[in-house]
């Protein structure tokens, strides 16, 4: 068996991202005749995040392509019995995952000890299902272009997405940042 892949898509909102991640994974399935899973890290908190959630998931289903979705908000690692060597598995996305995972004990995000373990919850869900799978794709937001200011949770959010960030680039094969639409490749080669 050959080893597994992991490609991480960064961008700001609304920059293709997600398009191009699905594209990648649709090529790569259809390359190796493998099962295209979906997990969906986003929960409906607004119309806006219904509506984007409602566009993402009718763009999988007017692809053509059979994806199957996982709804997983939080635990990542819960599904790391779920895939097998053929699947070709995309995370959107990462930005959300932590999201959830950071404010799921009310006032818990400003414990240090809280923050390691939430970090290493999703680091080690996201090793477990890259070892299980032919490629797994993670999308995720930049955020950190701005300024953080001297907002506590800003600034600690934002500091716990960079490092994961870079702990994931730091395991990818491929690392991308796409803006406007356009994959720019920022680790590995054409191929992974």
């Amino acid at each position: 068996m050959a080893e597994s892949s992991l490609i991480f898509i960064s961008g700001g909102v609304r920059s293709g991202k997600s398009s191009f991640a699905e594209k990648l994974a649709a090529d790569y399935a259809q390359e190796i005749d493998g099962q295209l899973h979906y997990i969906a890290a986003g929960q409906s908190s607004d119309p806006e995040m219904e509506e984007r959630i409602r566009r993402h998931q009718n763009d999988r289903y007017e692809s053509g392509l059979n994806w199957t979705t996982w709804e997983q908000p939080v635990g990542l690692s819960k599904l790391r019995n779920t895939f097998q060597y053929k699947d070709i598995v995309l995370l959107d996305c990462l930005t959300t995952l932590l999201n959830n995972e950071f404010f799921s004990m009310d006032e818990m995000w400003k414990s240090p000890d809280f923050q390691k373990q939430v970090m290493a919850s999703i680091m080690e869900g996201i090793e477990q299902i890259a070892q299980k799978c032919h490629h797994f794709i993670i999308v995720s937001n930049e955020v950190v272009y701005e300024p953080l200011g001297d907002r506590e949770l800003v600034y600690i959010y934002g500091k716990m997405l960079a490092q994961l960030h870079q702990n994931i680039v730091a395991k990818a094969n491929q690392a991308f940042l796409v803006e406007a639409g356009i994959p720019l490749l920022m680790k590995g080669t054409e191929k992974a």
